[in-house]
């Protein structure tokens, strides 16, 4: 029997805590890499992209050593959009933007889950818009953060007449160099914060783009480690420290996301002192006297 939150014929809504300690878990490009900030109430941000970005690369990480049809990945860094799209083309099936449409939607899991925008490019080689079931907000965190500037300095220089002049600079009556030349650079990170995020997954949009109880399972496997393998060296301590689900027993729903979504909370200090998960205490889970129809489904923390 099928799990209930593997099941594509129903209706998903899902909250999730991601922490970072030390670390920066979503720069922004605008504001010098800093830690994504509302610059009105100071909580931190992440974006859905950041967040689809990881669940990508780890979807193509497990195809990598796990190979099925149907999981290529559309928005990839390195290939041009349009390149993608048009490959549909090169398919005898293809014959149409709607069975260029079709195509995408069985070879690319991010087109699937997702959807898309395949509409650039050359007219005769586009392939339409695709509104995808699977749909994640803007997470925040519980408390304002601190961001810190953390100054790194590096021995290599970058440019290589950069290192002739301070050879010519540093060179000494008696053929030795004093001292080491140093580039500045800075790091940004914040000391802790804990980030909430919702998400929503429509079933009659899964069914147009064909989203089968395996493109699910690996949804979810993928959210799980997707953390676990995007280190770099802002980013060493992110953790997934929580993952809730609630199903509803049919396709449109028997309950309001946002009521579901007040079932997970976790209280704030009302500062930014916090520096580990335990210093949030409990996190509250409201599961009794759930709606009729809908059930909820713990993937993190796993249960003893």
């Amino acid at each position: 029997m099928t799990a209930a939150h593997l099941d594509p014929t129903r209706k998903h809504d899902f909250v999730f805590l991601i922490e970072a300690i030390d670390s920066n878990a979503n720069g922004d490009p605008d504001n010098g890499g800093l830690p994504r900030t509302d610059p009105v109430s100071g909580h931190g941000l992440i974006t859905d992209v950041a967040i689809k970005r990881k669940i990508r690369n780890t979807v193509a990480l497990i195809n990598s050593l796990e190979p099925q049809e149907g999981r290529e990945i559309y928005v990839e860094a390195g290939t041009a959009l349009n390149t993608q799209h048009e490959r549909a083309y090169t398919s005898e099936a293809v014959h149409d933007q709607k069975t260029a449409q079709q195509w995408m939607c069985r070879n690319f899991f991010d087109v699937r889950m997702f959807g898309a925008v395949m509409t650039t490019g050359k007219r005769d080689k586009q392939a339409g818009r695709v509104q995808g079931p699977v749909q994640i907000g803007f997470s925040r965190s519980v408390d304002r953060i601190t961001s810190l500037d953390i100054g790194i300095t590096r021995v290599t220089p970058t440019k290589e007449e950069d290192l002739k002049a301070w050879l010519e600079r540093s060179e000494t009556t008696d053929g030795k160099n004093q001292g080491k030349e140093t580039e500045m650079g800075s790091k940004h990170v914040v000391p802790y914060a804990l980030y909430r995020g919702t998400g929503h997954f429509s079933a009659p949009l899964a069914h147009r783009t064909g989203v089968t109880t395996e493109d699910l399972s690996l949804f979810w496997r993928a959210f799980e480690i997707m953390l676990e393998h995007d280190r770099a060296a802002a980013r060493t301590n992110l953790a997934l420290r929580g993952l809730y689900i609630f199903t509803h027993d049919d396709a449109f729903g028997r309950a309001p996301s946002h009521e579901l979504f007040e079932r997970i909370t976790v209280k704030a200090r009302g500062d930014s002192s916090a520096r580990c998960f335990s210093d949030y205490g409990t996190i509250e889970i409201r599961d009794t006297g759930l709606p009729p129809g809908v059930t909820l489904t713990t993937l993190l923390p796993r249960s003893a």
